[in-house]
């Protein structure tokens, strides 16, 4: 396979922008490779085409696979495994922003219950109290819309993500309405 110059800039703006996410460069740049791939590449290709060592490709599809997000499979008369990227990109999306969320968020919602606990015990003052109080509350609704949302059939789901924009249209402008 041979990367175009659009190809190498896709997979240098997922590199970057898995960076930003939290993800090693170099790990969402296979993930990049995979993904705008039309076939499955081997290891030795996607260290030959994305000029990485052979130990770097190899532990980044390991977590790119423990993340849900690369599928290996095997070729007849080939003994090397195969990678592809989840082509499905509502399940890719889906799998991405739930990684996301037991990494990120799910960690922040149990040290805030903790905070909020560890608050009512000591001197913490009431308006620290409050604010605490709130943050966890917004974010344990927001968790909880998610968690609702998610468990949609994706075909509800979609029709909502879509139903949103029309929706946004007849609300009033500005942050608080």
């Amino acid at each position: 396979m041979h990367l175009t110059p659009a190809m190498q800039n896709f997979i240098l703006h997922w590199g970057d922008m898995g960076a930003k996410w939290g993800t090693n460069r170099s790990v969402a740049q296979i993930h990049a490779l995979l993904h705008i791939s039309p076939d499955p590449l081997n290891a030795d290709e996607i260290c030959e085409l994305l000029n990485l060592a052979r130990s770097n490709v190899s532990n980044g599809l390991k977590e790119l696979q423990s993340l849900g997000m690369v599928k290996s499979q095997r070729q007849l008369g080939d003994r090397r495994d195969h990678f592809t990227s989840v082509r499905d990109m509502f399940e890719l999306t889906t799998t991405v922003i739930e990684s996301r969320r037991e990494r990120e968020f799910a960690p922040t919602l149990r040290a805030l219950e903790e905070v909020q606990r560890e608050a009512e015990e000591d001197a913490t003052p009431p308006a620290v109290k409050a604010r605490i109080k709130e943050t966890l509350d917004t974010m344990q609704m927001f968790d909880s819309w998610y968690t609702d949302v998610s468990r949609l059939p994706r075909s509800v789901q979609m029709a909502a993500i879509r139903l949103g924009a029309r929706v946004a249209r007849f609300l009033p402008k500005g942050k608080d309405g």
